[in-house]
């Protein structure tokens, strides 16, 4: 999926933040249209130096804010991991992940499970799906040289 441009990305976040009762800032603008431009999964602390060029007031803990904002009106998604890191997507779609387990590097995987593998998985007679996320774990290419 491509990234969105920067009119539409604008337009989805005006909604997004309008209908859960915030506003549209500056700091959240830059935050999105960052976040809906890049095909990588940054961490906040990417975020961050990524949008200070054009803002640079912006505190990392208003980063972290905006972020979980943005997830919390479903147009971003935070990847947390068990070791305490987070990441965030603005792909909201049904997509799984790549991560290298070297380099922490997240990517998204070309290709998703059939609705025939969820069915199936999902006609589990003791276990309830609600839903699901899958990451593959490995070595990108740089890291398995």
């Amino acid at each position: 999926m491509a990234p969105l441009s920067e009119h539409a990305a604008s337009g989805r976040l005006r909604e997004a933040l309008e209908s859960r009762g915030h506003r549209l800032t500056e700091q959240r603008a830059a935050v999105y249209s960052y976040l809906s431009r890049t095909e990588t999964h940054p961490t906040a602390e990417e975020v961050h130096r990524a949008v200070r060029p054009g803002l640079p007031t912006i505190s990392l803990a208003t980063v972290y804010k905006n972020l979980e904002t943005l997830v919390a009106c479903g147009i971003a998604v935070k990847l947390a991991y068990s070791d305490g890191s987070s990441r965030y997507d603005g792909r909201t779609d049904r997509h799984h992940h790549t991560r290298c387990e070297e380099c922490g590097a997240v990517r998204d995987a070309a290709t998703i499970l059939s609705p025939s593998t969820v069915k199936e998985i999902e006609s589990c007679p003791d276990f309830r799906v609600t839903g699901y996320h899958l990451e593959l774990t490995g070595l990108c290419a740089a890291c398995a040289c």
